[in-house]
């Protein structure tokens, strides 16, 4: 044997479980000793024998993963990172001066970036980690959505709302879906953010890891970029918890679950919220068994009861299984399979699987990222805190997006973006603004809210009154023979003003934008029941909804007004 150690370093990891997924790709392969990749360190370490495998091998297989790149060989006369720039401007001097220097490169720093133009301005992405468009486009709303569909399409395909219509079923070939979403994936990364800015003479992006030194530079490529305000946009990524095993054993988390190449035959979910549901039904409804693994009493424990019962039964008829109210031992795997020892409501079980997605909350991206003396608070899991307008407690830096640790939208994302390089460049203070929130989570019924669920209402002191309707009392819904759900109102009984929403309906995100124009506009419930809503229209739900505050539709002609 002729064994020789190599170390590089590698850009587009987010997380602890990219380098594990790095290390994946190397089991059993011929010739390699060992390998050690970390997410940290931003580097790999392999002991090879280089008469059967090379260096270029192992650098072509690092970049095959799609996410992940070899920009060089670490070397004890090479500190500097060879990150390849892609810059409108020359900074070889490093002395060039922006309005904004924004750290990231998803919907938070695009945004910012693009605001930042249109005041005149200049802004500089930074960006390392996943590519350019951040977790949305790459590894989150984008990809999910596409499978969501393309699952909901084969469920279909194999399930009739009709008796009268026999389902002759339908083929699945994973390995082309999961290309075609590559391939929607790279369209719209290019389109909606890389084109959207290549023309822009006020923006330059630079591909690296950026490290903040003082209130006005960053360190990137060995080079030191300057300017009058620091942005922080680097997103966040699955926190994984402290359970004992799992450090030990290959799982996926979102950065890594869209890259899979072959069905799970069971996937065993940690989790029970937004992206632990949504994944949960998209993978049964394309073939698999499916685990849902949940520590809360509930699903999305956040909301009331209703909603949280009304889904864990629908996900449940099919197939989904649906553990609640855990407490995970350990996680071991054996012989290709994953082994979760755990207690449910006093009861120890073993839950046995081919593979464990983790989505079990998120932490920031700022590991490494600010020195101490800079005096950035975090709180959390690596959260920052920010004040009203955005800015740290660190004079001339902000935050925006999902590192600030609430309301982790790529729409908020995009607001907050705007708004903190609105405040920095200009010497402003505008407050952030969410009033109203809608938000989705995209299962199928799906659950769609704005506002207050009736817990929060409780919480604070509202004297409000609820509405509900459930889908079998709505025309729409009859005709289509699909009756899942409900829609559910709450109103302020001193003002007769929407104060919440929440509706569990097929496309019932559709349904959210005339609710929230209602609540920021302060539409009132008898005001919203007199708009003339078109017949079977599931619109008209949100009028039956704001008429059963005083009827029972139930009792009442299709022309109730």
């Amino acid at each position: 044997m002729n064994i020789e150690t190599i170390k590089y370093g590698i850009t587009g990891m987010t997380c602890d479980g990219c380098a594990k997924g790095i290390e994946k790709k190397f089991e059993n392969k011929n010739g390699i000793v060992s390998k050690s990749v970390s997410y940290k360190n931003a580097a790999g370490e392999f002991q090879f024998d280089n008469s059967i495998i090379t260096k270029s091998e192992i650098t072509a297989i690092i970049n095959s993963t799609g996410h992940y790149k070899v920009v060089d060989e670490i070397t004890e006369n090479n500190f500097e990172n060879t990150n390849i720039e892609n810059s409108k401007n020359d900074l070889s001097q490093g002395n060039y001066n922006y309005d904004l220097i924004i750290i990231g490169g998803g919907s938070a720093a695009f945004s910012a970036a693009i605001k930042t133009s249109e005041l005149g301005r200049k802004a500089v992405i930074i960006n390392d980690g996943l590519p350019i468009g951040g977790t949305c486009v790459n590894v989150g709303c984008v990809p999910s959505k596409i499978l969501i569909r393309a699952a909901e399409q084969f469920h279909n395909m194999n399930n009739s709302n009709f008796e009268s219509v026999k389902p002759n079923g339908g083929s699945l070939n994973f390995n082309n879906l999961i290309e075609q979403k590559t391939k929607i994936v790279k369209e719209l990364r290019t389109k909606k953010y890389i084109d959207v800015v290549s023309d822009d003479e006020n923006v330059t992006i630079i591909e690296g890891r950026g490290t903040i030194v003082d209130n006005n530079s960053v360190e990137v490529n060995g080079k030191m970029i300057r300017g009058e305000n620091i942005l922080i946009a680097t997103g966040s990524a699955t926190y994984i918890p402290n359970i004992q095993g799992l450090d030990s054993v290959n799982y996926y988390v979102n950065d890594t679950l869209y890259e899979i190449n072959e069905l799970p035959e069971h996937l065993i979910i940690l989790g029970g919220r937004f992206i632990a549901l949504e994944n949960a039904q998209l993978f049964a409804r394309l073939g698999s068994k499916v685990t849902v693994i949940q520590r809360s009493a509930k699903i999305l424990p956040d909301e009331d009861a209703d909603l949280s019962d009304y889904l864990t039964d629908l996900l449940k008829q099919e197939g989904i299984e649906v553990l609640t109210g855990t407490s995970i031992n350990s996680i071991k795997e054996k012989e290709g399979k994953i082994s979760v020892s755990l207690i449910e409501t006093g009861v120890e079980k073993i839950v046995e699987g081919t593979h464990l997605f983790v989505a079990t909350g998120r932490h920031g991206n700022t590991m490494n990222l600010v020195p101490e003396n800079i005096g950035i608070e975090t709180f959390g899991n690596g959260f920052i805190k920010t004040d009203e307008s955005l800015q740290t407690s660190a004079s001339g830096i902000y935050a925006a997006g999902d590192v600030l640790g609430k309301n982790m939208f790529v729409y908020t994302a995009a607001y907050e973006g705007a708004l903190a390089a609105e405040n920095a460049v200009d010497n402003l203070q505008k407050p952030r603004n969410y009033n109203p929130l809608p938000w989705v989570v995209f299962t199928d019924p799906q659950v769609a809210g704005v506002g207050l669920n009736e817990k929060q209402a409780e919480a604070n002191g509202i004297d409000f009154e609820t509405s509900r309707i459930d889908l079998k009392d709505i025309p729409r819904a009859i005709a289509a023979q699909d009756m899942r759900g409900f829609i559910k109102l709450l109103r302020n009984k001193n003002t007769d003003k929407l104060i919440g929403a929440r509706i569990l309906a097929p496309e019932g995100s559709e349904l959210l934008m005339e609710l929230s124009v209602a609540m920021k506009y302060g539409v009132t419930i008898s005001e919203l029941k007199n708009m003339l809503h078109p017949y079977l229209t599931l619109s008209e739900g949100i009028k039956l909804a704001a008429i059963s505050f005083n009827k029972d539709v139930g009792k009442l002609s299709c022309c109730a007004v």
